[in-house]
């Protein structure tokens, strides 16, 4: 049984009501729980509680090898479980010294961001169902099948995607992974608007959305916010702008920044952040049309399983296929992080390593995890019906939440 602060009101006259929200109540969006006081409708006070997955993601992964860690990062955010990968392997190469060729840059950045507009169509989908809206939820969710699609196309799996190596990628693309993705890039627009237009020509879902939970920028930066919340509020942060990361310097976009910090400037934030990936998507498949199609991988064959037909027939490769199963290679005695730009904000991978064939220690700055410490601090003397909006407004993943 879990202690919960007891709650106090200054007026003996006001009776107050405690409300479970969560963890299994429909509107928290995951395994969490707010334990509430209520005066009537109005919010007093609120306590956060976490803990109900605890998965011990990063205990586990100190016992395993580098590459087998990518499984684990794809069960924190699996909204967009392959900016989870990419980070991950990213921060590997970072440690070895791996210097990836422009097309595999290339490659991921198509991933990262077709992941990145999966991810919001399911956060500014989902507000639009809290407030009493489900059909572009439901229209919106073709598109994220066809993103899912390709997904499979490439690695043969669709929400967990494991997609992607140490280096580049497992496989090369194909070209029908190409021509569903220059089909997505032509359908999508015309989607997007429509649903665009179905929420911010809406009258109630205008009034229920602009001006709740409110966040300035000095607040928000006091709570490490990033990502949407943090430009909703007005400050222009983007890790793949301050820290490029994937030949994100090579490409031209622009980072939205909201004003007011509300629910409905995190939702016209979002909605623009998916029309500059689609815009980094047509880039990137414009520059890899001239690099070679034949390389989807660097050359660290210390890192990466050779092929089948080279491990029946050919000894050198058998042992390179052993070393790198049993996690024989040597890795330098070092720590470092990186960060990539996550759908929800800064996603970092800490890594001290101590040269043995699993990590010393790892440590995941999962941005759910710290946008959401501020949540109860908001919800005071808000309605409830707004928590539960100001909630689809934050995108709390429960697996990025609790790991």
């Amino acid at each position: 049984m879990r202690n919960h602060p007891v709650f106090t009101d200054n007026d003996p006259q006001t009776e107050l009501s405690t409300l479970n929200l969560g963890p299994t109540h429909p509107a928290t969006h995951g395994v969490f729980q707010n334990v509430l006081q209520l005066d009537g409708e109005r919010i007093v006070s609120g306590v956060s509680t976490i803990g109900y997955i605890h998965r011990a993601f990063e205990k586990i992964s100190e016992h395993r090898p580098f590459y087998q860690i990518t499984t684990l990062t794809d069960r924190m955010n699996y909204c967009s479980s392959p900016i989870n990968n990419m980070g991950w392997h990213m921060t590997v190469e970072k440690l070895l010294g791996i210097q990836t060729p422009k097309r595999v840059d290339y490659l991921r950045v198509i991933i990262m961001e077709l992941a990145r507009i999966s991810d919001h169509i399911i956060c500014n989908g989902v507000l639009g169902v809290d407030t009493g809206a489900f059909t572009g939820f439901l229209y919106m969710m073709k598109y994220r099948e066809d993103i899912y699609e390709i997904y499979e196309e490439i690695c043969g799996s669709r929400l967990t995607t494991n997609i992607g190596r140490i280096g580049g990628f497992e496989r090369n693309f194909n070209h029908i992974a190409f021509d569903k993705t220059r089909k997505f890039l032509t359908e999508f627009p015309k989607a997007l608007k429509e649903f665009e237009n179905l929420f911010s020509r809406n009258r109630i879902f205008v009034d229920r959305t602009k001006g709740v939970a409110a966040v300035d920028a000095e607040t928000a930066l006091s709570y490490s916010w990033t990502g949407p919340l943090l430009r909703a509020a007005g400050v222009d942060y983007d890790v793949r702008v301050m820290e490029p990361y994937s030949s994100y310097q090579d490409f031209d976009f622009e980072v939205p920044v909201g004003t007011n910090g509300d629910v409905y400037d995190r939702f016209l934030v979002r909605n623009e952040e998916m029309w500059q990936s689609m815009r980094l998507i047509e880039q990137a498949l414009a520059k890899i049309a001239k690099e070679p199609s034949d390389i989807f991988h660097a050359d660290v064959p210390d890192f990466y399983l050779p092929p089948k037909e080279e491990v029946y027939n050919n000894m050198e490769a058998l042992i390179y296929h052993f070393k790198i199963v049993m996690g024989e290679i040597p890795t330098p005695n070092s720590e470092v992080y990186h960060a990539v730009e996550g759908a929800n904000g800064e996603l970092g991978f800490y890594l001290v390593n101590d040269g043995g064939r699993t990590p010393y220690r790892l440590h995941f700055r999962r941005p759910s995890f710290i946008n959401y410490q501020m949540y109860a601090p908001m919800s005071r003397g808000m309605l409830l019906s707004d928590a539960i909006i100001n909630m689809s407004s934050l995108n709390v993943i429960a697996g990025e939440l609790d790991a």
